[in-house]
Order: C-alpha cells, then sequence, then structure tokens
C-alpha cells in the first residue's frame, strides 16, 4: 500500500472545526477576574511538547498585552486544582490549560466558571461541554491512522510488533491506539505480541522495550502513543543492537525528527501545538473583548511526518 501524503501539504495549515454549540451574546460570556493575567496550566515541562505550549502562551499573551504565568501540574489533579484557586484568587483574566485527565480536571475548570474566569483547554478534552470555553485539540484519529499508514508501508504489511500505550485517564491515548488499529488491523499479516502502558514518559518506555526485546525478540515493529515513548523505544533498540525495529510516535517533537533523520524511526504524526496554542491565546483575547469562538470543540488536523518531509518540521511547525 502506497502512503498517501494527503496531510503533508493543505493539511498543515487547515483548522477542521467541529461544531458543538452555537454562538452565544456578549451578554452571556463569562468577564474574567478583572486583571490582564493569563495562567497557562500544563503538564510537566520535561517533555518539550508542554514547554512549547508555555512558551507560545507566553510569547503571544504578552503580544497582546498579558502578563503570562505558567504553571505545571504534572499530571496531578490535585495540584491542578491548586493551581485553579491560585488563578481564581489572583484574578486571572483566563485560563489556558493542558489538563490532567478528562474527567478529573472537570472540578478544576468548574471553580474558573463559576468565579467568572474563562478556560481555553488545549490538547487534551475533558468529558463535559459547556465549563470551558473552547477545547481545541489535535485531530488525533486522523493523525494516528496516517501515520500507522506509513508504518504498515515500512513494515512491509507484515510482522509481530509491540504497543507502547499513554496514560489511562488521558482521551488522547485511547483514540490514538484505536485508530492506529483501524489501519494496521485491515491487514492479516501482523501480530500484535505485547501491548504495554510506559504512561507518556520516556524512561519508562525504554525500560518496557527492554523487556519487550527480551521476550520477544522477533518483533520487527513497534507502535508508540506519543514521541517521548517512542524515543525511548528507539534508544532501547539501539543500546540492544536492534536497528531494524520499525517505529512510530505521535507529536512531532525535534527529538523524534532526529531519530527520523538517521533512518532509526518510521515517522510521527505532527501535532500541530503551536498553532493550538496560539490559537487559544487569540480566542481567549477575543472572548475578553466580547467574541466567543464559534465552538467549543475545534479539531486542528495533524501533519504526518516521515523521512519524505521531515526537514520541514522545527519546534513543532511543519513549514511547507
Amino acid at each position: 500500500m502506497k502512503f498517501r501524503k494527503v496531510l503533508a501539504g493543505l493539511m498543515a495549515a487547515a483548522v477542521a472545526v467541529c461544531a458543538m454549540g452555537s454562538m452565544v451574546s456578549a451578554e452571556e460570556l463569562l468577564p474574567g477576574g478583572g486583571s490582564k493575567i493569563i495562567y497557562c496550566i500544563t503538564p510537566s515541562t520535561s517533555n518539550p511538547y508542554f514547554g512549547t505550549v508555555q512558551n507560545i502562551c507566553t510569547t503571544k499573551g504578552e503580544e497582546l498585552g498579558y502578563e503570562v504565568k505558567c504553571f505545571s501540574h504534572d499530571d496531578d489533579a490535585a495540584k491542578q486544582l491548586e493551581l485553579f484557586e491560585a488563578a481564581v484568587a489572583d484574578k486571572a483574566a483566563a485560563i489556558v490549560c493542558d489538563n490532567a485527565g478528562a474527567d478529573a480536571s472537570i472540578e478544576a475548570i468548574q471553580k474558573a466558571y463559576d468565579a467568572g474566569i474563562p478556560t481555553f483547554l488545549v490538547d487534551r478534552e475533558i468529558n463535559q461541554t459547556g465549563l470551558a470555553a473552547a477545547q481545541l485539540v489535535a485531530d488525533n484519529a486522523q493523525g494516528a491512522a496516517a501515520i500507522a499508514e506509513a508504518w504498515v508501508e515500512a513494515m512491509g504489511e507484515e510482522g509481530k510488533y509491540a504497543e507502547l500505550l499513554g496514560l489511562e485517564s488521558d482521551t488522547n491515548a485511547q483514540v490514538r491506539s484505536e485508530n492506529f488499529h483501524s489501519v494496521i488491523d485491515e491487514y492479516d499479516g501482523f501480530e500484535m505480541v505485547s501491548q504495554q502502558a510506559a504512561n507518556w514518559d520516556q524512561t519508562e518506555a525504554y525500560e518496557k522495550t527492554e523487556a519487550i526485546l527480551q521476550s520477544n525478540p522477533e518483533i520487527t515493529g513497534i507502535i508508540c502513543g506519543n514521541d517521548t515513548m517512542a524515543c525511548g523505544a528507539v534508544q532501547a533498540c539501539l543500546d540492544a543492537g536492534r536497528n531494524d525495529i520499525k517505529i512510530i510516535g505521535v507529536d512531532g517533537s525535534d527529538e523524534a525528527a532526529a531519530y527520523i533523520k538517521s533512518g532509526d524511526m518510521v515517522g510521527t504524526a505532527l501535532q500541530q501545538i503551536a498553532l493550538i496554542t496560539e490559537t487559544a491565546v487569540v480566542e481567549a483575547d477575543a472572548y475578553l473583548n466580547g467574541t466567543a469562538p464559534e465552538s467549543e470543540k475545534q479539531l486542528i488536523p495533524c501533519v504526518a511526518i516521515t523521512a519524505d518531509n521531515v526537514e520541514n518540521l522545527s519546534a513543532f511547525v511543519y513549514t511547507e
């Protein structure tokens, strides 16, 4: 099967909006806390993906005249709640958040909502509508399926493989896995011999891959729910002398790009997190000035990155 390169061009810039809800009147908009402060709350910036969220939020927010305060919740819902309470006490104008769980984050966002502070979610959704002013996420289903096609081709449409899963509480983990398999399971020649959670973590992915290779030396492929795990898997394979393993991830990190350039990784699905974050800050500013987003839930397409187009990727930004 020839890998369909439909994503590398037009979809890099296109924004697909998943319509949910309608325009609201200015009277229905949350007023914000009264300050010119935007709180940016993300998982740990030890993952450069989340560092990009904070960097872009700061740059764009300051450009629009806001003070931006950045914090990490470390995927701890209790810590996230404390940070939202701090934002309320600080009279934040708005909150941009890459949240700590689809269900666990609802309480924190409700606190902000009750205080009149709009929350703009990036990257991860919550399992409730009507609380966040907007939920801007990468189209994980489309991206995972697209990079799975590249992997299937690299594998020659057959082989034994393993899968490293992300954090169970993160909706993205399930969506990506399901859509990897929506492509791979169409081929009779594949057999998944191991499926383990590495919780988005590079060290854990390295250790899990070491164990998988020892138990299943016959594998020729590994599919990973994000680039952090993929890079851990790549390094474990290289350290084991296994440069034949075909590996994919999702995110579009510079580290993954380097492995793609060296031939040690097949590809990744770029989540355009820089574009997503900048859009969230622009929408927050518009919201505070009386214009709500047309839809709460907004999907931004991913770009399949392989050796063919990896030179166009830098710092989570894809340029033609």
